[in-house]
């Protein structure tokens, strides 16, 4: 059974006591560390994994959340390998991070694959979407229990994408994950694989030009310092999935098993609503300072078409079912 005790590999004693949540809670059953790779700031955490915390703690079922956000625990590529060890309990990541260990899941994160939020929601509620998780489980050990809208996904660079020729010649910033990688081709863009934790400076320093991300994340990590336009491509319905542990989730009793995914469940609109409000109050900030240039002429219908052509001609095999999967039930 995991508890805080096997993070202190991971983190020296006092850093654990100053970061946990609630780390200074008197609990005698297990203690369960959630990790994210996002600041404290971010819609995530203060909506999400925080939430997910206080729902366990309000139910008093003798087990508490500790949260790591700020990839406290390892880098965003590495914390899942922790979750499947048990060195972690419990993490954020994307499908597409996901899909390394079981590439049919990165398919959620195909670019154009799901019209919106809800078409995501309601796939991943559905029966459909059961065989897809039943094999990422057996494949990695890990259990997913929800997932959660990690907001559109969207291009910045220091100039307006528009159509799909206007990425060629950037190198943008895409995660170094298959169906990432994918997207990119689909889309026509040059992929430059760069860690999430170094994007900042990569823009910076000009290694990229671009980088795709949603509202929230590039304002909770200050892109808008080093880019000057965001173009409203809204090319992916980001999809984070809150997976735990096997170890962990076997060594639950019953009812804590139905706290911990209620909690997760719980919080999967409460932090939708917060990522949506957080998108409106930043896109507004930036239009009323010029702090960026919002580019809301998008051609998206011709970057819909070349992807769906795209994936419907190089996927295969499971992962072109679910991606077919995915438009059908649009």
């Amino acid at each position: 059974m995991n508890t805080g005790l096997r993070v202190a590999a991971l983190l020296p004693a006092a850093a654990l006591v100053l970061t946990a949540c609630g780390a200074g809670d008197d609990t005698d059953g297990p203690v369960l560390t959630f990790s994210n790779s996002y600041t404290e700031e971010h819609p995530h955490t203060r909506c999400g994994i925080d939430l997910v915390a206080a729902h366990v703690a309000e139910a008093d079922a003798g087990f508490r959340v500790d949260t790591f956000p700020g990839s406290q625990l390892g880098d965003n590529t590495e914390t899942f390998a922790s979750v499947m060890s048990g060195d972690i309990d419990m993490d954020v990541q994307g499908s597409a991070a996901l899909g390394s260990a079981h590439p049919p899941i990165g398919v959620f994160d195909a670019a154009y694959a799901f019209d919106d939020a809800d078409h995501m929601f309601s796939f991943f509620d559905s029966e459909a979407a059961e065989a897809t998780k039943q094999g990422f489980e057996e494949a990695t050990g890990a259990k997913i229990l929800d997932v959660w809208y990690f907001g559109d996904r969207h291009f910045t660079a220091n100039q307006p994408i528009r159509t799909p020729a206007d990425l060629s010649g950037l190198r943008m910033r895409f995660p170094d994950s298959p169906i990432y990688l994918a997207n990119a081709e689909a889309m026509g863009a040059s992929p430059t694989t760069v860690a999430f934790e170094e994007v900042y400076m990569a823009l910076q320093q000009g290694t990229v030009d671009g980088q795709e991300n949603p509202i929230a994340t590039v304002d909770a990590d200050n892109y808008s310092e080093v880019q000057s336009h965001v173009s409203l491509s809204g090319h992916q319905i980001g999809s984070q999935m809150i997976v735990v542990s096997g170890q962990t989730w076997e060594g639950l009793s019953a009812t804590q098993r139905e706290v911990l995914q209620e909690a997760v469940s719980q919080v999967r609109e409460e932090n939708r609503a917060c990522i949506e409000e957080a998108e409106a109050e930043v896109l507004s900030e930036w239009e009323a300072s010029g702090a960026m240039e919002v580019v809301d002429d998008v051609d998206v219908e011709a970057f819909r078409a070349q992807v769906h052509e795209h994936f419907l001609s190089t996927l295969q095999g499971e992962e072109l079912e679910l991606y077919e999967a995915f438009r059908e039930s649009a």
